[in-house]
């Protein structure tokens, strides 16, 4: 029970009020995003406009979010192309449903909205002991109005109603279940024959004409990359702590004014004896074990020293009991405010009255306090200069961002001049290709700054990039100084690259000739057919059976068996299949069904909820203008 009463402490909750943040926080509350209405249109919804800085600002967002939640995440996963892409997808998903939340009048009441605040720990965290709600920390926290907040939160709510109305009514019965559900994971047996790229590969030994005809007709398989050489600047916080130098009057100023808060918390030790009622139980029970409360209370009263004992045999907070009701040290911010505000104005060895809380009826006995040790000056002293330091980095980098990306557009074929005037080194890197080389690092890794080293204005005109948000509190501008196109490489060096494909192209003709032909000639007289054993196959037990030929087992026709069908594998070859018998579906234990049946229903209920959204899709007009990253790269 104890665990249910202590509460989490600041901290963590501003970490769970990240990862429980609402979309609406992602994308922004209204149709304009924190760069304006400037930039390229990425997507219509309802006739308005997604421009590409919403969606930048929509992405920075995210990954800013899941960088907090999970520090150790590789930040190249958060800025590939299909990760932006589908932060894309969800920013017009959210547009839609608000579209249709707001077309069909779905509204959240008050006392919704109020009784999810109550509810919300996120939101606890930011009242104060006194019960008020902590506004600046709210601010400082979220980057938005507490009223910005609940605007956004209601609008979010309503937009989910636009789909709970498909996703909350799913059903199927076990009988529609079965047939689906047996279909799908029905056993067959088939023997595989393969007919490998490799084994015929081998046997492939071309002359020099023909590699050399291999090698004209495929220039673009023996190509080396285009390749820089480039010179970058980085404007980031270490950059401008370089020069920043902190006043000593400030500093002394600074910890006078800070004295108490830096010498931490004052904790103190408790027992305690629960006798539970939670606020939601009839009033005539409270009431009863109210009485007990008071009974247990007057036995500590007159013998002080049993306190322990009487935890121990009566208090109902299983987490505390069998130590007396002992609870540690504790802030004053760590237990709910009841119990916190009884405890921090009792003094040492005193035993309170009963205390009321949500989880029931305490009583009370101070056993200790442990008061912050106040540090020195000089003992504070390089711990304050870093955080000042990190204090007017901030600020300057803030005030320094909007003069480095000035700068770097205005005067667009050096990066001199912003250097010399903000004190930065111009780096140099050679050999860069779009994507990052082997061992990369730092914004030489980050796919957004490459594509933007390769855009035809930087490679024809040797312009500056545009300033680019690299990284939180980083901004990075870069050049090219030398570039060399992608060009075919010479015969002589790439003479063995050229066999090994053309050995490989031919294994795999020869595969497949070789499979087609031993699948007619089966077919034509089963009984000579030479396959290997036989296998059961199931979608759920592939038995490491190739995806293509497992496939082809369980869509193969099976009016008449047994069953011979080629696969043709591609680069891998070739495979005949011959399916001898179906196997139905094995029995499933009573859970096992159910859980099954539960899946089907979330399975049928997600194809239901997905045609109802590309059904509001087409109503409001959603259409994405970019091409998705596959489509990009296939069309390159």
């Amino acid at each position: 029970m104890f665990d249910f009463i202590r509460k989490h402490t600041k901290v963590t909750m501003a970490l769970l009020f990240l990862l429980i943040v609402p979309s609406f926080i992602l994308v922004g509350m209204n149709n304009k995003g924190p760069s304006g209405g400037n930039g390229g249109v990425v997507a219509v919804v309802d006739g308005k406009d997604i421009t590409q800085p919403e969606w930048d600002a929509a992405h920075q967002n995210e990954v800013n979010r899941l960088r907090a939640s999970m520090p150790t995440l590789d930040i190249k996963l958060l800025d590939s192309p299909e990760a932006r892409y589908g932060t894309l997808e969800r920013l017009v998903r959210d547009r839609v449903l608000a579209a249709a939340a707001a077309k069909g009048g779905l509204v959240v009441a008050d006392q919704k909205l109020q009784r999810l605040y109550a509810e919300d720990k996120a939101i606890a965290a930011f009242r104060l002991p006194d019960g008020k709600f902590d506004r600046a920390g709210f601010i400082a926290q979220t980057g938005m109005a507490p009223e910005q907040y609940e605007a956004g939160l209601r609008a979010d709510l309503a937009t989910r109603q636009v789909m709970l109305g498909v996703a909350g009514t799913g059903l199927a019965s076990k009988a529609i279940a079965d047939v689906s559900l047996n279909a799908f994971f029905e056993r067959r047996e088939a023997q595989v024959a393969h007919f490998n790229t490799a084994d015929y590969a081998a046997r492939v030994n071309p002359g020099d004409a023909e590699l050399e005809q291999f090698y004209k007709d495929n220039p673009s398989l023996f190509q080396a990359p285009e390749e820089a050489s480039v010179e970058y600047v980085v404007l980031d916080l270490d950059s401008v702590k370089k020069s920043i130098t902190v006043n000593e009057q400030d500093l002394k100023t600074y910890f006078e004014q800070n004295a108490r808060q830096l010498a931490g918390n004052e904790e103190r030790r408790a027992s305690h004896i629960l006798i539970e009622a939670p606020g939601s139980a009839p009033a005539a029970a409270r009431e009863k074990a109210k009485e007990k409360a008071q009974q247990l209370l007057a036995d500590v009263k007159k013998a002080p020293d049993s306190f322990a004992e009487v935890a121990r045999k009566n208090s109902q907070d299983t987490g505390s009991a069998a130590a007396g009701g002992d609870l540690d040290f504790f802030a004053h911010n760590a237990m709910v405010k009841p119990f916190a505000d009884a405890v921090f104005a009792m003094k040492k060895g005193d035993i309170s009255d009963v205390v009321e809380t949500e989880f029931g009826f305490h009583i009370i006995k101070l056993t200790d306090i442990k008061a912050p040790k106040q540090k020195s000056y000089e003992e504070m002293k390089p711990a304050l200069e870093a955080e000042l330091k990190q204090q007017l980095a901030q600020k300057k980098f803030a005030e320094t961002a909007e003069t480095f990306s000035n700068a770097v557009y205005e005067q667009s074929d050096t990066l001199r001049p912003i250097a010399e005037r903000l004190k930065l080194e111009i780096k140099t890197a050679a050999k860069l290709t779009r994507t990052p080389v082997a061992g990369a690092t730092g914004v030489l890794a980050n796919p957004k700054f490459l594509a933007a080293l390769f855009s035809p204005d930087s490679v024809e005109k040797k312009r500056n990039t545009e300033a680019l948000e690299a990284g939180p509190s980083q901004l990075v501008s870069g050049r090219i100084t030398q570039y060399t196109p992608a060009r075919t490489l010479p015969l002589a060096e790439v003479k063995e690259r050229v066999r090994t494909r053309l050995q490989q192209q031919r294994g795999a003709e020869m595969a497949r000739k070789d499979g087609a032909e031993k699948l007619a000639a089966w077919k034509a007289s089963p009984a000579a057919a030479a396959l290997p054993a036989a296998v059961v196959v199931s979608r759920d037990q592939t038995q490491q059976v190739p995806a293509p030929v497992v496939s082809a087992i369980l869509s193969a026709d099976t009016s008449a068996m047994p069953a011979l069908v080629g696969v043709d594998l591609g680069p891998q070859g070739y495979a005949v299949v011959n399916v001898r018998k179906v196997l139905p579906r094995p029995e499933q234990a009573a859970a096992a069904a159910q859980q099954a049946q539960a899946q089907y229903t979330q399975w049928w209920t997600s194809a239901e909820s997905l045609a109802y959204y590309n059904i509001l899709k087409e109503r409001f007009k959603a259409d994405i203008k970019v091409s998705r990253p596959a489509e990009q790269k296939a069309g390159a």
